[in-house]
């Protein structure tokens, strides 16, 4: 076997080698600042997440199903689970002539409202809109504008709502006549505080806080706040991938679902963004390395197979994902097994990694920019309702910082840092959801390994 190349290593990766496991030592000016007015900003913590893939409807008759997330009524519509049907996973809603398909019970606050939604079949376009109600379902007031369905591959309509009352939602097709349109993934993002001690829903992607103050505006296009109903990001659409990926691991994720590796780009970012391809890391010497990773989401197909969105992926060195942070993420889901559930934050920062072929600062022809350092922060709680709440100065938190390279250390406790260490790095507040006299004691934690 021929001896290990050797590289030269930018200052801050020799500083890490030398200290990260005492104290991180950030570089005084990391490539990512985009959370300069954070602070202004609420932290979204997601409310409600329906799929519809539980509950069955076969005719059109109003009628009231009850879904994972409560009791929905739906008229002039039912539970779609044909081959024409458009879905994420096995079953969405269809939708004909002026039907609805209406929550039967409320939610407490919401930032914004996405809805992923296509044309049935061959049928033509029709358009729908986000009705709200804030008084019990009396009455309601129509969000945002009319969206149209023209496509058969499912879209995501985004509703800017914030509102923190008591709420209830409706989609109803407006147009189109006897043309069928589906709905699927409805995802009800909350309010939150940036200052914390507020309540969020438990088992929530986001519940620990929104560390950049990511917006679901895409004139925000560098720290676009983006749910994918699995795991939520906030996605840079200049480097191509995302600044961090937020999500919760509990016995319920984990299942017995084969990785799907479906690598392919992402259909549903705002309209006109480039689209990584699934072949964009190719001969480049470095892994599509998942965020979320695949092991995280092996209860249903649908929960796989939307980890490997290329919008979920960075360049990462081959040893760095294969051993090191395969190695962690396997820690990860022992815990969960022994009786926790756990909530990760995950994310890179810098440009310029050294992967088998040698360092480099983009791959496809630059379009995505490769990290100097890839980083994870993981809260463990024990199996318990409340969640939030149960976070003390005594919860055990998780937090590494790696270099992007290919000689790195295959055991990931040589990479332990402290919460503190990695927001210095990147100007994030990671636990922005923690109150904050806990908080302080989390981010100064240095964990003792495995």
């Amino acid at each position: 076997m021929s001896p290990k190349r050797h590289y030269l290593l930018p200052l801050t990766a020799i500083l890490l080698f030398a200290a990260c496991i005492k104290r991180l030592t950030p570089p005084a000016s990391p490539t990512l600042q985009p959370a300069t007015s954070k602070v202004q900003l609420a932290a979204a913590t997601q409310t409600l997440f329906e799929d519809f893939e539980s509950g069955s409807k076969t005719a059109y008759a109003a009628g009231s199903v009850t879904f994972s997330s409560g009791s929905w009524t739906l008229t002039d519509a039912l539970v779609g689970t044909s081959a024409s049907d458009a879905k994420d996973g096995s079953q969405s809603v269809r939708v004909r002539n002026t039907g609805t398909v209406s929550m039967n019970f409320d939610v407490t606050g919401a930032s914004t409202v996405t809805v992923k939604h296509a044309v049935y079949g061959s049928d033509g376009s029709s358009t729908w809109g986000l009705w709200v109600s804030s008084d019990g379902g009396s009455t309601y007031t129509q969000v945002g504008s009319a969206i149209t369905s023209s496509s058969t591959t499912l879209a995501t309509a985004t509703f800017t709502v914030n509102n923190s009352g008591s709420l209830r939602f409706d989609v109803r097709k407006i147009s189109g006549g006897a043309n069928r349109i589906n709905i699927d993934d409805i995802t009800i993002n909350g309010t939150g505080s940036t200052g914390g001690g507020g309540t969020a829903a438990d088992n929530s992607n986001l519940l620990l806080g929104n560390p950049s103050g990511a917006t679901a505006s895409i004139s925000n296009p560098d720290n676009y706040l983006y749910d994918l109903g699995y795991y939520i990001e906030s996605y840079n659409r200049d480097r191509g991938e995302p600044n961090w990926v937020s999500w919760y691991v509990g016995d319920t994720s984990l299942g017995s679902i084969d990785r799907s590796n479906d690598f392919r780009p992402d259909p549903n970012l705002p309209s006109g963004w480039y689209e990584v391809p699934a072949t964009a890391y190719s001969g480049s010497g470095f892994d599509r390395g998942h965020n979320c990773p695949s092991g995280d989401r092996t209860n249903t197909t649908a929960a796989n197979q939307s980890t490997f969105l290329m919008d979920n992926m960075i360049p990462q060195a081959p040893n760095n994902n294969e051993q090191t942070w395969a190695h962690l993420e396997e820690y990860g889901r022992t815990l969960v097994t022994a009786g926790n559930e756990i909530y990760v934050v995950m994310g890179s920062y810098g440009t310029g990694g050294t992967g088998s072929n040698g360092t480099a600062t983009s791959v496809n022809g630059g379009a995505v920019a490769v990290p100097a350092h890839i980083w994870k922060v993981i809260v463990v709680l024990s199996k318990g309702n409340n969640d939030l709440n149960r976070i003390t100065t005594g919860t055990r938190v998780i937090a590494i910082n790696t270099p992007n390279i290919n000689t790195i250390s295959s055991d990931w406790t040589q990479y332990i840092c402290t919460v503190k260490d990695i927001e210095n790095a990147t100007g994030y507040t990671l636990l922005s959801n923690v109150p904050a006299s806990i908080r302080t004691v989390l981010e100064a934690k240095l964990d003792a390994g495995n």
